[in-house]
């Protein structure tokens, strides 16, 4: 079970010990324990809110905790939710029977089930609540290409503008697409015992691209390290594809030597077998991550172009639980500005967030 006071003392240089500090083969033996299988009443009862939901008339956007009813569901809904913020970082649950919903139901479910997770918060400057993990042929070696529109593979990395992130699968890849996912504090732990000379390399500072979304009045980059300790928490922002770009801008210092080895020993320590889960996400599969603790990254995929079935398709939120841990001040670029819990987190909009209903909406 979650233990929302087992991290705090935690400082660089000390070993971490707390339920987000987790190896693969014990999580592999405890499956039981982070996969929640949706019974028929959960089933029944998501339904009836779909169903209330829809009746409103009101888009998605607007759709409200009110407006979604789940007295059953709805309190196994933040459990899970608080053993990703403040457990092992992260739950699977398993059968939202999106093979018989429309694609506006499932959207629609989907989004009343974050509600009861935390505050959903833009993924993109054109103000989209909703993400669609899909390949939609965007050039993937385009420096503002996010590589979610694609189907080349992510390296391992966070989500860094938000606490949680939410995937729902609704479709796989005809070929490869599978999620891993590993321990940022187990990373932690294993440098400090493997290589504790990079330490104060990743709690230093790191530039990261903003990929083209940049705020008024803001640079095309910010900073912020790897290892963040605050308030006897540590918080971990990595995601090497960013640092490598953002090397694109003269302002920014160029990544030395002992840079480049922390990403190698980082990376490789994170998609080791010891870290790393593996699993191939399946229609209804819903998975949660903190973004915080949790390092996530998938396959490249291969799609058949003749069958809808079988082309990877999954949806994502970005959340602001209202529950979550103290963030130092560097965060403020990465989290929108704002630091305060329940409301942070995003990318700034150009326009009114709003939930698109496909890719290209």
């Amino acid at each position: 079970m979650a233990g929302s006071h087992e991290g705090l003392g935690q400082v660089l240089g000390q070993p971490i010990n707390h339920p987000s500090a987790w190896y693969a083969e014990d999580m592999r033996s405890r499956q039981q324990e982070w996969v929640y299988t949706l019974s028929e009443q959960d089933v029944a009862e998501l339904e009836a809110a779909t169903a209330a939901a829809a009746a409103t008339g009101k888009p998605v956007e607007d759709v409200t905790l009110a407006d979604f009813p789940l007295p059953t569901l709805g309190p196994k809904l933040r459990a899970l939710r608080r053993e990703v913020t403040h457990g092992r970082g992260f739950q699977l649950l398993s059968g939202v029977p999106v093979e018989r919903w429309t694609h506006e139901q499932s959207i629609l479910a989907y989004w009343g089930m974050g509600l009861y997770w935390g505050e959903v918060r833009p993924i993109n400057k054109q103000g989209h609540l909703l993400g669609h993990i899909k390949d939609i042929g965007l050039d993937p070696n385009a420096p503002t290409t996010r590589l979610y529109a694609t189907s080349a593979p992510q390296p391992i990395h966070n989500d860094g503008p938000a606490d949680v992130v939410t995937l729902l699968c609704l479709n796989p890849a005809k070929e490869g697409g599978a999620s891993t996912w590993s321990s940022s504090i187990t990373v932690y732990n294993e440098i400090l015992r493997r290589r504790p000379d990079l330490l104060e390399v990743l709690a230093g500072p790191w530039y990261f691209d903003r990929k083209g979304e940049v705020p008024p009045g803001k640079q095309p980059f910010f900073q912020i390290p790897v290892f963040n300790f605050h308030a006897g928490y540590l918080s971990v922002n990595f995601s090497s594809n960013y640092y490598l770009l953002s090397q694109r801008h003269e302002e920014v210092p160029r990544l030395t030597p002992a840079h480049l080895e922390a990403i190698k020993v980082f990376e490789e320590v994170a998609l080791s077998p010891q870290l790393r889960l593996d699993w191939v996400l399946r229609p209804g599969d819903v998975q949660l991550l903190s973004n915080h603790t949790a390092l996530h990254s998938r396959q490249g995929f291969a799609d058949d172009p003749q069958d809808p079935r079988q082309q990877r398709h999954l949806l994502r939120l970005w959340l602001a639980p209202p529950e979550e841990r103290p963030l130092p001040p560097v965060y403020g670029e990465i989290m929108g500005g704002g630091l305060e819990a329940g409301r942070r987190g995003g990318i700034i909009p150009d326009r009114r967030p709003y939930v698109p209903l496909t890719p290209t909406d």
